[in-house]
């Protein structure tokens, strides 16, 4: 934030800060808006007062509900009010969702008048708190030659841009809505990059939008190579493990392959790992029978111990994984798991987190057993009855223990 030539606050846009802006008194008009409830107002109303309402809580909610049916003329009036002071509304609080709303109810030339007061200060808008939501808005509306000549402004930014809590959602709404080939300049930037963006909060949205909206020439060779590559530092942090995830769930099977080679060998120890263990779960719920062999060898260890396997049902974020392989499995894995599991229960019952998968498994173990053989009727008794009733609490089957570790909080987009 700067000053003006008088001291007064400014924004990145070079306008008016919002706490300045709205320290002058309010009209009449507007007070008698807000105070008199029998008044029925309309929005020619507010002839000459478009501005003054638009930047207040109460006027810009009434001013947006009303655009959205009002006649074309009366919108006019209103527009006619509003572009002139483009500048002030669209970094303001209030007045940057009445911009909005021309935006996305307005024709095409309130539109292209619009585009004409954000050229040239993109950049500092995707900055801004409010401006940001409007440069989004206006990605989502525009067509393509106003959508590529608003991220052209970007270029050479973009890596700013991703490190910020405002702008990093322009780009994300750049990668969404603006076709591939128009965004390849920032596709580019991140090319030796995404090991740094993935481990950012911010970075992590974008990589991942990147991984969901561009074309796989964009992607495989500067993006996707990358996150193979660093997989296993990646499943270890607080954000990267959100794009490892990504991969496993919405990427090829080629890709999946080949994270699971480069975590193989490391299975267990990530397993206990807060972050990591919820992309070995990914790793279980979509990788393939030979993966998950893979896994479950390694899981088991080489000794009749089993002491890999031990210590997960133990370990307070690896015991969940257990239960989702015990989840995913087929049946020939599961009876090979149940065996190994069955012998080390009553020592797991004494341990915080061992508790948790006792009854699991128990439960399963139990659901495997033989139905008990009918007790047959001998001659001459009273009754004849069949088989013992079925267990009291016998296991209703299916069914997995909700994930792993507490997440991060991952980011939104708006």
């Amino acid at each position: 934030m700067g000053r003006d030539g008088n001291g007064a606050p400014t924004d990145h846009y070079g306008g008016r800060h919002h706490d300045e802006m709205h320290q002058k008194p309010s009209s009449a008009l507007l007070e008698g808006f807000k105070n008199n409830k029998s008044r029925r107002f309309e929005l020619p109303d507010l002839a000459d007062h478009v501005v003054e309402f638009s930047s207040d809580q109460h006027g810009s909610r009434f001013i947006q509900q009303k655009l959205e049916t009002a006649e074309p003329e009366v919108a006019a009036a209103v527009f006619a009010e509003v572009l002139p002071s483009a500048h002030q509304l669209i970094t303001d609080v209030f007045g940057n969702y009445v911009v909005q709303k021309f935006l996305e109810y307005g024709t095409d030339e309130q539109r292209r008048l619009l585009a004409g007061e954000l050229k040239d200060h993109v950049l500092s808008l995707s900055l801004q708190m409010y401006g940001c939501r409007v440069i989004q808005k206006a990605l989502e509306v525009f067509d393509e030659a106003q959508q590529t000549a608003m991220v052209n402004e970007l270029d050479g930014h973009v890596l700013r841009c991703v490190r910020d809590q405002n702008g990093n959602h322009v780009i994300q709404k750049c990668i969404e809505r603006v076709p591939p080939a128009r965004i390849q300049f920032i596709v580019s930037s991140f090319y030796g990059n995404v090991l740094t963006l993935s481990t950012h909060p911010y970075g992590c949205r974008v990589i991942q939008r990147v991984l969901e909206h561009c074309t796989p020439e964009q992607k495989t060779e500067g993006i996707m190579d990358e996150i193979l590559r660093e997989a296993v530092q990646l499943a270890q942090d607080q954000y990267g493990n959100y794009v490892v995830q990504h991969v496993l769930q919405h990427g090829g099977e080629d890709e999946r392959r080949k994270i699971l080679a480069t975590l193989a060998g490391q299975i267990v120890i990530l397993a206990q790992h807060k972050f990591a263990s919820n992309v070995i779960e990914k790793c279980l719920t979509y990788c393939g029978a030979e993966e998950r062999q893979i896994m479950i060898t390694e899981m088991l260890g080489t000794t009749d111990e089993n002491e890999p396997l031990q210590a997960m049902m133990k370990d307070q974020f690896a015991n969940y994984v257990v239960q989702k392989l015990l989840e995913v499995c087929d049946e020939g894995e599961r009876d090979q798991l149940l065996s190994r599991m069955q012998v080390h229960l009553p020592n797991l019952k004494k341990f915080t987190y061992g508790k948790h998968i006792v009854a699991r498994v128990e439960k399963l173990i139990q659901s495997n057993l033989p139905p008990p053989k009918p007790i047959t009727a001998v001659a001459g008794t009273a009754d004849g009855t069949g088989g013992d009733e079925a267990e009291e609490g016998a296991p209703e089957g299916g069914g997995g223990v909700g994930d792993a570790a507490e997440e991060s909080p991952a980011p939104d987009t708006e």
